[in-house]
């Protein structure tokens, strides 16, 4: 979840270092730090808190020198703190390591490096690999980290420079993303494409097992034998501008209004000749109508667009349908067969439980299909297939227009499934993907007026515990709504199906509990509209998303916010956007930190 840069070449390398690590701050803040290499010695300089305390610390004269490395850290081995920081050094101060990931055999190397006279000054797993790096250091520094590396059992993203070969970077990964590039003024190298984006287009995407060598004009490649290799270079097309707010106060906001593209980027060239076009997925319509069950995996909010794509997939292709946590999923037994679809949903493409998740899959005989927002990134990578979100990169930690994307990829998985079954015609399929793609145009609708939302979230005032409650699709919708709130504003919240309510919830209520409904018109709204009722009469606060022209809700609402009449099937793409909205306005009312709440990282690589 850690964010790392290195640099190597003819600009100063704190100034290249200390930009790329904000624009990789959203996958932690705890501390940061930075290592330059002078020609003398090794200069590191790490603080507490986010990058801004970093920068703010580092005077004119301190770290000048052209080639060095950079971390922010989300914690996992050791508490915030500053002697936690990355980078870490070994015994000599003349080797500094920055590492993503979580070395899981860390506790014995400790000791083994311990026995063999090595001092820790850190509670982190990282300090092992500089001590290591140190033990096995014999003149060649690369030779050294590819020894080191075979002995880590876990993930990482390693950068490694040493004080004796100035200018020079050592880099290899598993199961932790590093992208690298060479510029005008140099080599990158960053855990994502959005800290070189500056520099470069054209990148490699760094395979797990392999090492590369950074200096001031090129970047090496080898295969984890040490043999040299000659990579495969993706070329970005990213706007410029997609790692700036451009004029909103915050990412978050940006990203909420940017989501109207993303349905139409995310929807573009799919319907060719009529039919629903998925050339990312590798099996003919013959092998997709021999699926049987699928299995939609994924975490958070992956997991919420799943809850989604089951109904959507049971209805139009009538194929049973599961919605797994990727943490749980691969430590049960599912019963997989190779007639199967595993469905593996990731924002980054990196979440560890869910590629630990589809390799189980494969290994039992599944298809596996990825949804993804990342290209190149290792879910998209170790499937049979994949669409891309079309999102480009989401900075705000609390993920909004990934989600739209993502629910957007999966009707469409489930049109194309509904059409490989048989169950839906040539006609319904062409009528559903233009009411799919008019969602985009009732988004910005939605947009252009927010006030019943700024207005709502004044229901939450002094509180610290609320309900989000639907039926049907608008359930599913309210699992997402609620860890939204909970992400960004600290309040608690909880999704339940409205019915469950006299089941336990609605011992809860009391005078002013805010209740949020995602109460649309489908074939349920008589029974939301009942379990309104009973929450009202025993003092709940009803704050209703309902469908525009509905004016009967107002007698059991405290307060409405109305979005477009769309089919039951797309309302959850389009009642989640004020429900983004509304979590926002409740956070900014508390002072939260929307872009980057407390404890929380974008990319989870970790378990």
């Amino acid at each position: 979840m850690c964010g790392i840069v290195g640099y190597a070449g003819t600009l100063q390398a704190k100034g290249v270092l200390l930009e790329g690590l904000k624009r990789l701050e959203y996958r932690g803040y705890d501390s940061a730090g930075i290592a330059v290499e002078d020609g003398q010695k090794i200069n590191v300089v790490k603080r507490l808190g986010k990058v801004s305390g970093l920068a703010e610390a580092i005077q004119d004269d301190m770290c000048q020198g052209t080639c060095g490395i950079g971390h922010t850290r989300w914690a996992t081995h050791g508490a915030p703190s500053e002697r936690n920081a990355h980078p870490h050094t070994d015994c000599t101060n003349k080797i500094a390591v920055v590492h993503n990931g979580i070395i899981e055999n860390f506790a014995e190397l400790r000791e083994e490096l311990i026995a063999k006279g090595h001092t820790f000054t850190s509670d982190t797993d990282t300090e092992c690999i500089a001590h290591l790096v140190e033990e096995n250091y014999h003149g060649d520094l690369f030779e050294a980290v590819r020894v080191v590396s075979n002995s880590l059992s876990g993930a990482y993203g390693l950068a490694v420079m040493h004080h004796d070969h100035p200018g020079e970077i050592v880099v290899t990964r598993k199961d932790s993303p590093i992208v690298l590039g060479v510029g005008e003024d140099g080599s990158y190298l960053g855990s994502d494409i959005i800290a070189l984006i500056d520099a470069t287009r054209d990148v490699v995407i760094l395979e797990d097992g392999q090492l590369a060598v950074m200096y001031p004009d090129r970047i090496e490649y080898f295969d984890a034998e040490g043999n040299s290799v000659v990579p495969e270079t993706t070329h970005v097309d990213w706007d410029i501008d997609v790692a700036e707010k451009g004029g909103y106060p915050d990412f978050m906001l940006k990203e909420i209004h940017e989501q109207p593209r993303v349905v139409r980027d995310t929807l573009a060239g799919r319907m060719s000749g009529h039919e629903i076009s998925i050339d990312e997925l590798t099996l003919t319509r013959q092998e997709l109508n021999f699926i049987d069950r699928v299995y939609l995996i994924g975490c958070g909010t992956s997991y919420h667009a799943g809850l989604i794509a089951k109904n959507l997939i049971e209805g139009w292709a009538r194929i049973p349908t599961e919605v797994e946590v990727a943490s749980e999923f691969r430590y049960r037994n599912p019963i997989i067969t190779p007639t199967t679809l595993v469905v593996a949903v990731s924002q980054s493409g990196e979440t560890a439980d869910t590629l630990a998740a589809i390799r189980d899959a494969r290994i039992k005989g599944a298809k596996v299909f990825g949804i993804t927002n990342v290209i190149g990134s290792p879910v998209a990578r170790e499937s049979d297939g994949v669409i891309y979100t079309k999102a480009n990169k989401e900075v705000a930690v609390a993920s909004t227009k990934s989600f739209i994307g993502q629910v957007v990829s999966l009707t469409l998985l489930a049109l194309l499934l509904g059409r490989s079954k048989g169950k839906l015609t040539l006609n319904q399929t062409r009528m559903l993907f233009t009411e799919l793609a008019d969602t985009a145009d009732q988004i910005e609708e939605i947009l252009q007026d927010t006030s019943a939302i700024e207005e709502a979230a004044h229901f939450f005032d002094g509180r610290q515990s609320t309900l989000y409650i639907g039926r049907g699709l608008g359930e599913a919708t309210c699992y997402e709504g609620a860890l939204k709130l909970k992400e960004i504003s600290y309040i608690h919240a909880e999704a339940y199906a409205a019915g469950e309510m006299k089941h336990g919830p609605i011992a809860l209520l009391d005078e002013g509990f805010p209740i949020v409904a995602v109460a649309t018109q489908s074939a349920t709204y008589d029974k939301t509209v009942s379990n309104l009722e009973e929450s009202k009469s025993r003092g709940a606060k009803i704050i209703a998303i309902a469908t525009e022209g509905d004016e009967g809700i107002k007698k059991v609402a405290d307060h409405v916010i109305y979005i477009p009449k769309v089919r039951d099937a797309f309302m959850p793409i389009t009642a989640s956007v004020p429900l983004q909205l509304l979590a926002r306005a409740v956070a900014v009312a508390r002072g939260c930190d929307v872009d980057q709440p407390r404890n929380l990282a974008k990319s989870v690589t970790v378990e």
